[in-house]
């Protein structure tokens, strides 16, 4: 009798990004997707939100394989983070550009022997007790997959992100002849990809931005900044064969950029004409009407190429009146903030800004509505667990499934953490597992319940007093006035003699403590701490951090 078959969702259910799904029987666990997602603007001074991977940590040596399906940070970004802190390194699996931005990202981090093989679709793999089959797909990067994982009780499938393109712009369209026959083959569980659940219809083609593109570009008169994702390489081969068709040489800006323009050259995925490119230090030596410069930064991210223009930071582009600045992206849920901020500085610059309001200059690289009734047609699975989307983009794909005729029942509306377990008696949710977020700040990871965010978010909102205190060694008691300093607290002018009433609330807080006996410096800046804390959100209703220093002469 087969063991019971556990899908585990560790990130991207419920939020958009940090992808990570486990897949496990007779205890050997394959990964699929190894995502991250950026920092919202309350997350002060994190780099990078990582899944939380507890759960695969203390199981390193459970792991057979782990396999990404494309090439996006909400994919891969998570790897050299996941890496460092296993034990047992598993061998990474891809598609071939998929796996050679997995080597130049774990080159960075110094990961040099991690294990990475590069497979072609179609290809099959045996991983312990499962057979994995990588599946040709269509997003807004080439080598994308969707991965066929057969077990013992049927197929797993797991869409990984991906769009119906019938013109795509490399010539290869989703492998649907294959999605059939899994379908008539028969498949257990379809875990799918529902980032546009809720557009109706069907996304237009990649190969369609380029002409758009081209028209854009004709009108404009001086510079021309075109920003998109760094991985969207059929998107930047859009971009210089429309520069290039009117003249334009391109500068590439941006270090990602830069990196992944040249792994898709050197994969084949994109060509460009002898003496298209100039460097970024060459830019103001060319006639502005024949410039087309390339950039990160269409998601406002803090220290990109295109947010440094925006605030007349970046080393070598400085932005004029009649530049004309194209979002080829639309804003990842969560970063519209950051973006409108960002277009806001060009337009007080005086760039002309278009955006994906203004011409069809993107398209999205995940299925509509539609597309995804077609894949659930296609595959014909026994029960389907949405993913890859908010939960009410979920709940939409769970109202698409039944549209298309699977049994309610048969659909599982999940979140991170909570594994489906699938047995001979069907399919039920088991007992959550430890699920949540990890930070990155700098090149640390940490626990997001970490003090430290909460000090900053406290920073932040209310500034912070500190208090100097100068005490008797003998007898407890204020020797000398205490110091009094303040940074960032609100209406603090507006709170007559607060400055002076802190103090003697010091000095009443420490003649009580000194009459309770109390002489360790630690208890005496707890109780200083709270009495104070509590005096002044009394006098400010506010709750800024209290810093006592208690020193001893």
């Amino acid at each position: 009798m087969s063991t019971p078959l556990r899908v585990l969702p560790l990130g991207g259910l419920g939020e958009i990004g940090k992808n990570m799904t486990v897949v496990e029987q007779d205890g050997r666990i394959v990964v699929i997707d190894v995502g991250l997602r950026f920092p919202t603007t309350d997350m002060l001074g994190i780099d990078l939100v990582l899944p939380d991977f507890t759960y695969l940590r203390e199981r390193a040596e459970d792991i057979e394989a782990i396999v990404v399906t494309h090439g996006h940070e909400d994919h891969v970004g998570a790897l050299p983070w996941i890496l460092r802190e296993l034990d047992h390194w598993p061998t990474v699996y891809g598609r071939r550009l998929t796996v050679s931005m997995a080597r130049s990202k774990l080159d960075e981090h110094r990961l040099r022997d991690a294990p990475l093989e590069d497979l072609r679709a179609g290809q099959r793999l045996q991983a312990g007790p499962f057979t994995l089959e990588l599946v040709h797909m269509t997003h807004s990067i080439p080598d994308s997959c969707a991965v066929a994982v057969h077990t013992t009780l049927g197929t797993v499938l797991v869409t990984g992100d991906y769009k119906f393109d019938q013109t795509p712009v490399d010539g290869a369209p989703a492998d649907i002849s294959r999605l059939a026959e899994l379908g008539r083959e028969g498949v257990l569980l379809l875990c799918g990809d529902s980032t546009n659940a809720d557009r109706p219809g069907f996304s237009p083609s990649e190969r369609g931005v380029g002409p758009h593109l081209q028209e854009v570009f004709a009108r404009a008169r001086g510079r021309i900044i075109v920003t998109s994702f760094a991985s969207n390489i059929h998107r930047v081969q859009q971009v210089m064969g429309a520069a290039a068709a009117l003249g334009r040489k391109v500068s590439l800006v941006g270090r990602s950029m830069r990196k992944n323009v040249n792994i898709g050259r050197s994969l084949g995925h994109i060509e460009l004409p002898e003496g298209l490119l100039v460097q970024p230090q060459e830019v103001e030596d060319w006639p502005e009407e024949k410039i087309v410069v390339i950039s990160t930064g269409s998601q406002g991210e803090p220290l990109s190429a295109l947010r440094r223009m925006a605030h007349n930071d970046h080393r070598m582009i400085k932005l004029h009146r009649g530049d004309t600045v194209v979002f080829s992206a639309t804003p990842i849920p969560g970063n519209e903030r950051a973006v409108n901020e960002t277009v806001d500085r060009l337009y007080h610059i005086g760039c002309d800004v278009i955006t994906t309001r203004d011409a069809p200059i993107h398209a999205s690289g995940h299925g509509y509505a539609e597309e995804l009734k077609l894949m659930l047609n296609l595959v014909k699975p026994r029960y389907v667990m949405p993913m890859h989307g908010d939960h009410k983009r979920i709940h939409l794909h769970a109202e698409l499934a039944a549209a298309v005729g699977v049994d309610p029942d048969a659909v599982f509306r999940g979140e991170n953490g909570l594994p489906l377990e699938i047995d001979a008696r069907g399919a039920r949710f088991g007992e959550p597992e430890q699920s949540g977020m990890v930070f990155v700040d700098g090149v640390d990871i940490g626990d997001p319940a970490d003090v430290a965010l909460r000090d900053r978010r406290m920073l932040s909102a209310d500034g912070i007093f500190i208090v100097v205190a100068t005490v008797s060694e003998q007898s407890g008691e204020s020797v000398v006035p205490p110091e009094v300093i303040f940074r960032g607290v609100p209406f603090i002018e507006q709170a007559d003699g607060l400055v002076e009433a802190i103090r003697e609330e010091v000095e009443r807080s420490l003649a009580a403590a000194a009459q309770d006996g109390v002489r360790e410096i630690d208890l005496l800046q707890q109780e200083l701490h709270d009495d104070l804390a509590a005096f002044v959100y009394d006098r400010l209703r506010r709750r800024p951090m209290v810093l006592p220093v208690v020193v001893e002469v």
